[in-house]
């Protein structure tokens, strides 16, 4: 259990190892779902134009957080290192970087928290 905000900017996430995604030459990350339901691939085989990835790309500020989820650095570092990046333009800092961090662990289980 979370005490106080001291113990959520030391949060640590990592990405699960299975996830599969891309990073372009401007660092946006594309996520990649492979989309392989029984139902999705009886449809393939029916000709049915069904891809073989969900692709979901972030955006500028989702890439540069997502680029820093490596299992060593805390939500406050990932949090620092946006501020210097884009400054004021970040805030409200940590509202949105906990938020976004809650979803994609939460709801697309993309990452998991290493250290909680």
């Amino acid at each position: 259990m979370l005490k106080n905000n001291e113990d959520v900017l030391n949060i640590i996430f990592i990405i699960f190892d299975e996830l599969e995604y891309e990073v372009d030459k401007e660092n946006i990350v594309t996520i990649l779902e492979k989309q392989d339901h029984k139902i999705q691939r009886f449809f393939r085989k029916l000709n049915f134009k069904i891809p073989e990835y969900k692709k979901t790309s972030l955006d500028e500020y989702g890439s540069c957080v997502f680029l820093q989820i490596d299992g060593k650095k805390t939500v406050k570092d990932i949090g620092e290192n946006l501020e210097a990046k884009y400054g004021d333009k970040a805030h409200p800092l940590y509202e949105r970087l906990l938020l976004f961090l809650n979803h994609i662990n939460v709801n697309c289980h993309y990452i998991e928290k290493t250290n909680f």
